[in-house]
Formats: structure tokens, C-alpha cells, sequence
């Protein structure tokens, strides 16, 4: 029987790549008795159709939304940054 640790690697994976036979029943199988990562396919599912209407919404209205200003892109990259030091540092 696979971890939930495992589960969720193969819940992300499965956004990049086609699992194998062993892996689809393995999966199956966790998600047939495991109601929290039951919940977190759920939430992987909606966060993913999301971003997908964004990007194509993106598309669709291209040149309406503004592009970012130089300080506030600089602030974002930088934040993102510390933040994955600190992961970094945690683990």
C-alpha cells in the first residue's frame, strides 16, 4: 500500500506524465480509503482546470492587463527568494 507521501508525489506527478499500470492502481487503490488525499486530488484538480481558464483567458485578452512594473517584479522575485531559503533552511 503506498504512503500519502507517495500519493502526493504521484498526484503531482501525474500533471507531467503518464503513470504506469502499477502506479494507476496503487493510486486507485490509497484513494479509495484515504479521504484526505481523496481531498487533496480534489484540490489539485481545481487548481489546475483554474489555472488553465486563466491561461486562456490570458490569451484571450492579451494587451488589457498591464504588464508588471519593474519594482514590483523586483519585490515578487524577491519574496519568492526568502521564501525558498527559508524552505530551504527547514529542511
Amino acid at each position: 500500500m503506498l504512503s500519502c507521501k507517495e500519493v502526493g508525489e504521484l498526484l503531482s506527478l501525474r500533471l507531467d506524465r503518464k503513470l504506469t499500470f502499477k502506479e494507476r492502481i496503487g493510486l486507485r487503490l490509497h484513494l479509495l480509503i484515504c479521504k484526505t488525499c481523496n481531498c487533496y486530488q480534489k484540490q489539485l484538480q481545481f487548481v489546475t482546470r483554474s489555472a488553465r481558464r486563466l491561461m486562456a483567458s490570458d490569451k484571450a485578452q492579451q494587451g488589457i492587463i498591464p504588464p508588471l512594473s519593474e519594482a514590483a517584479e523586483k519585490r515578487i522575485n524577491s519574496s519568492i527568494q526568502q521564501q525558498i531559503a527559508r524552505d530551504n533552511k527547514h529542511r
